[in-house]
């Protein structure tokens, strides 16, 4: 049954947990957006412990936009800070050089809007994972949609994934700060590499 989800920039651990599990994933491109979650927000592990990065967005028809009309805003260089940030959190890490080169394309290039940007992220995290699905947009809302596992709203609250039971890894700064779970889902696949969809597989 195809997995129906919100859309989110670097998605946590437990959304790309369910994801590869899936047949087939829907994004959905016609709820009203809402403000405050992993749509444009994720959270990585830096020198200073929970760091949270987030996407500048234009909502066109304020509170009333639909996620598929959200803008980037192209007033802050949020790209140049956001990747200067994942090299100073993640370049210790085991597996950081192997895996910067495709994702380091997407702090280059330009996107309009923040559905394409986030659905171009997750199919490359899908292929470093190796676990490839397809991936559409839904064509309409449904409220209660038939034939699909709906995981719109859980998935993406902000931190969600903090109140599920996250095995530990090995963290850069564990040393500092502690093992934090429920991070984005590149702290994983720069700790974890390779083993790193096996380790989803358990959650």
């Amino acid at each position: 049954m195809p997995l129906l989800l919100a859309t989110a920039y670097l998605p946590p651990v437990n959304y790309m947990a369910r994801a590869i599990h899936a047949e087939a994933i829907v994004i959905e491109a016609f709820e009203t957006y809402t403000k405050q979650t992993c749509r444009n927000h994720c959270a990585i592990y830096g020198p200073n412990g929970l760091q949270i990065l987030s996407i500048p967005v234009i909502k066109a028809n304020g509170n009333h936009t639909l996620t598929k009309d959200v803008l980037i805003s192209t007033h802050q260089p949020w790209q140049k800070i956001h990747w200067r940030s994942i090299e100073t959190a993640y370049n210790n890490s085991p597996f950081f050089l192997y895996y910067r080169d495709p994702l380091a394309q997407f702090y280059e290039k330009k996107f309009r809007y923040l559905i394409d940007l986030n659905t171009e992220i997750f199919q490359v995290l899908l292929k470093l994972l190796k676990r490839e699905r397809p991936v559409t947009f839904s064509d309409s809302y449904e409220k209660m949609p038939i034939q699909q596992t709906d995981l719109r709203t859980i998935l993406v609250a902000k931190h969600s994934s903090r109140l599920t039971n996250i095995p530990h890894y090995t963290q850069v700064f564990e040393s500092r700060h502690g093992f934090i779970p429920g991070l984005c889902i590149l702290d994983t696949i720069f700790n974890l590499g390779p083993e790193a969809a096996f380790y989803l597989e358990t959650i």
